[in-house]
């Protein structure tokens, strides 16, 4: 299901918030920063998750040391801070073929900060909600990994 709270066209969809099932729990997507961390009544000085649909789409905008290239690539479920840049590499489990024409989304989990997953609270602050038949859960955060050019370290 795709609902659209907005009559706009698809190009503006950069300045939309999606709610949707990312490949581990239900998240916000967009590339306004600023709405998301309105939404989650966040500080500024707090970074957020850039979502990547490819490798190659992430190293564009940044580099990854030559000889980590292989686990992130091969790492399923996973974040990666290289520079204190968080990312990942994950395909949205909804094969949305409008979604695949945006290189990368800031991303967060889709609730109130500290607080769990409620759908009344997402609903509200989603100008669009993608779902499938199987709705939307809250499941296992992401591995998070810290790299180097030396080292890699797990986090979470």
């Amino acid at each position: 299901m795709v609902k659209r709270n907005s009559t706009s066209r698809l190009s503006s969809l950069k300045e939309k918030v999606i709610l949707t099932q990312t490949d581990t729990t239900v998240g916000f997507l967009s590339q306004d920063a600023q709405k998301l961390q309105k939404i989650k009544s966040r500080p500024a000085t707090k970074p957020f998750i850039k979502v990547f649909h490819n490798l190659n789409a992430f190293t564009q905008y940044n580099r990854i040391p030559n000889s980590k290239k292989n686990f992130v690539r091969r790492a399923k479920k996973t974040t990666f801070i290289v520079k204190n840049q968080a990312f990942r590499i994950a395909s949205l489990p909804l094969d949305v073929s409008f979604l695949n024409t945006i290189s990368w989304f800031y991303s967060t989990s889709a609730n109130e900060s500290s607080k769990s997953f409620e759908r009344g609270f997402c609903e509200e602050n989603a100008e669009i909600i993608i779902e499938n038949r199987y709705s939307l859960f809250e499941g296992i955060p992401s591995k998070l990994y810290k790299i180097t050019e030396t080292n890699i370290k797990r986090l979470r």
